[in-house]
């Protein structure tokens, strides 16, 4: 078995329990290779056609599970990772919210062993498929890069740096749903759902559910309403053409900023065929984690 460590080399306690676990694996015999956050290979285009090998030689022969020391960011951008490797993906809070991860209660290597053990179950975490139009593409003009990207929680489009709303519409499996004017919308997967989905006005959708979340963002209408799609729906968010200030949008997955070398003409969001194969305790359920995290329910 190989592992791959994952944390930020300015989260003291995540830099502790690095050193912990490395220390760990070389007693047992077990292989892994230790990398900060900050130098995982830039993965956000996951459907490009590059192997993990070519992107960084590092990931040449793979690895059976990766191990994130962070909190629910950290998740979001190794989940990119572990989307190309195709292997579980363990959580350690280190955090702040951690929502994704798992509280380590006493000992560490004692977590550890029971996630090498296979005594952690593991959650097939939805993700969402992403393809980008971008204008002049139907007219010939050279790409310069890739048009398809990866997400566990949302993609968000939003108001650019002038900070103008602007009009977008929303169709769903090819029927127009919405047009509105606003500042954005975001477009969630269930595990994407606790997030900015939610500070937008959407639902709390249970992790376990496989459609999608829209929820517009300040729309300028009294009718604006979330969205809960079906798995296999397909949604696509046009830029409107009739901007009066041009297309001035930013474009947002998992919380990064992505740009693309010409204006979004319009981004359509599928599930993806590749989850998030997430090691998590069943401790604590959806709905009790929910409780504490968001009711301040605490038994």
């Amino acid at each position: 078995m190989r592992i791959l460590l994952v944390g930020s080399k300015n989260n003291p306690q995540a830099v502790d329990a690095r050193f912990q676990l490395m220390a760990y694996f070389q007693s047992q015999g077990i292989g892994f290779e230790s990398i900060d956050i900050d130098d995982l290979p830039d993965c956000t285009f996951v459907y490009s056609g590059q192997t993990l090998e070519q992107l960084d030689p590092r990931f040449a022969g793979g690895f059976q599970m990766v191990v994130a020391l962070g909190g629910d960011g950290t998740i979001l951008r190794t989940s990119r990772v572990t989307a190309l490797l195709d292997c579980p993906l363990l959580g350690l809070n280190f955090g702040h919210l951690g929502f994704l991860c798992n509280t380590v209660e006493g000992n560490l290597i004692a977590t550890m062993s029971e996630a090498l053990a296979g005594e952690i179950a593991e959650e097939k975490r939805e993700n969402l498929y992403i393809s980008v139009e971008c204008e002049g593409d139907d007219e010939g003009l050279a790409i310069e890069g890739p048009r398809t990207l990866f997400a566990l929680n949302e993609i968000t489009i939003a108001r650019g740096a002038s900070g103008r709303i602007f009009n977008f519409d929303i169709d769903v499996s090819g029927d127009r749903v919405a047009r509105m004017r606003g500042d954005g919308v975001v477009v969630a997967s269930a595990t994407g759902s606790t997030a900015y989905a939610l500070s937008a006005g959407g639902p709390l959708v249970a992790s376990g559910y496989r459609g999608m979340v829209v929820v517009p963002v300040a729309p300028h209408t009294l009718n604006s309403r979330a969205i809960v799609t079906a798995h296999s729906d397909v949604v696509e968010i046009s830029i409107a053409d009739d901007q009066p200030n041009g297309h001035d949008i930013s474009f947002f997955v998992d919380g990064d900023v992505v740009e693309f070398e010409r204006p979004v003409r319009s981004v359509v969001v599928s599930a993806s065929d590749r989850p998030t194969r997430l090691l998590k305790y069943r401790r604590e359920g959806f709905y009790k984690l929910i409780a504490k995290t968001f009711f301040n329910m605490n038994d």
